[in-house]
């Protein structure tokens, strides 16, 4: 069965960190565009990062520059959003996305083939 699961959210006091993890079954991950979205009650999904498939440079919105990082272990058909210096505007449920087409930059939502269920992450004191 081919899918992507997510795991590691929780609830995190402001300042704490969280990794989230991606992982893919039934197909392999390497070689694939990667994104990691978000989204907030009542607001729209947003992405947060992704991985490129033809060079597997990553890019983050601006928001989360330098606080959150995108990684992809191969061996683990595994990908991970590391995320530190956590706000209470980070609470969202995040999801991962993947997709086979060769591309430069990053996917955009519609174009992303496979998605995980979600985890939820809450930040607060």
């Amino acid at each position: 069965q081919v899918q992507l699961v997510e795991s590691g959210g929780g609830l995190v006091q402001p300042g704490g960190s969280l990794r989230l993890s991606c992982t893919a079954s039934g197909f392999t991950l390497e070689n694939y565009a990667i994104g990691w979205y978000r989204q907030a009650p009542g607001k729209e999904r947003e992405e947060v990062s992704c991985i490129t498939s033809s060079d597997g440079r990553s890019h983050y919105r601006d928001s989360v520059k330098g606080r959150f990082t995108i990684s992809r272990d191969n061996a683990k058909n595994t990908v991970y959003l590391q995320m530190s210096s956590l706000k209470p505007e980070d609470t969202a449920t995040y999801y991962c996305a993947a997709d086979p087409l060769w591309t430069i930059a990053c996917l955009s939502e519609n174009e992303y083939h496979y998605w995980g269920q979600g985890t939820q992450v809450t930040v607060a004191s």
